[in-house]
């Protein structure tokens, strides 16, 4: 072989090097984080902080695609059908009953990580605390055995209080369970509760311009994701409209409420 065409062929085997060592890098895993609510800086913040912890930083050695459904519940089965026809690694819906039973429907062999507010047992997605078994694990925060438990705090706070305007969002199950307990419990501390519903803005504007026509003392807000994404719209109103209310998440404290 001539110089001049050793040289040709030498240069053209380099080019491809790149090329054939990328081919042999395995692909970086990718993380479905799946969220009822609208995007949420913090909580996304919080869990890239999770993944750093654990040894993954987003863009490096993981990728994380977002799914804010901005309330959307409705989504939730398609959403999941794709995550599971792409062959994501893992499921992450940390927040909302709706989220992780509708991942637990899609897959039994992606691992997925859950945040509900109910015992996952009695939700049915895993077998049992201690030994959950398939392919489910995350946390419980009780947002619905703690119902009763935050009327009594309120109408401590608020003593005067008679009338108690309850706000679930009908588009998520998991809200409407929240406040199972309530009715018992209101009548125990001899109050009246009237539940309205809101699963939009301007739906959450309208049981305001509702509960304040009704003259209703004091404001009970049942856990749900899309709530807690609209935590400053919360805040805001209850400010302006000068009633009492009570959250169920940190967050919408932490925007003023």
């Amino acid at each position: 072989m001539r110089r001049r065409e050793f040289i040709t062929l030498l240069g053209g085997s380099a080019a491809a090097w790149p090329l054939a060592a990328r081919a042999q890098q395995p692909a970086i895993p990718v993380v479905g984080f799946v969220n009822a609510g609208s995007s949420d800086a913090p909580l996304a913040a919080a869990f890239r902080k999770g993944l750093n912890e654990a040894g993954y930083v987003e863009g490096q050695n993981v990728t994380v695609e977002y799914h804010w459904l901005e309330g959307q519940f409705d989504r939730l089965p398609a959403l999941m059908a794709d995550l599971v026809r792409r062959r994501i690694v893992v499921i992450a819906t940390p927040a909302g009953n709706a989220a992780a039973l509708a991942a637990k429907a899609a897959t039994t062999t992606i691992p997925i990580v859950f945040g509900v507010g109910e015992d996952p047992v009695k939700l049915g997605l895993v077998a049992s605390l201690a030994r959950p078994g398939g392919n489910l694990t995350g946390i419980n925060f009780f947002a619905t055995e703690l119902g009763a438990k935050r009327l009594a705090l309120l109408h401590e706070l608020v003593p005067k209080a008679v009338r108690i305007a309850v706000l679930v969002n009908p588009a998520n199950i998991g809200s409407t369970e929240s406040i199972r307990d309530i009715p018992e419990a209101a009548r125990a501390m001899g109050l009246q509760i009237q539940v309205l519903n809101a699963s939009t803005s301007r739906e959450i504007e309208a049981a305001f311009t509702t509960l304040v026509r009704d003259r209703a003392d004091a404001l009970y807000i049942a856990g749900d994701v899309f709530f807690t994404s609209r935590r400053v719209q919360f805040a805001t109103l209850a400010a302006s409209y000068r009633i009492p209310a009570s959250y169920a998440s940190r967050e919408a404290v932490e925007a003023g409420g």
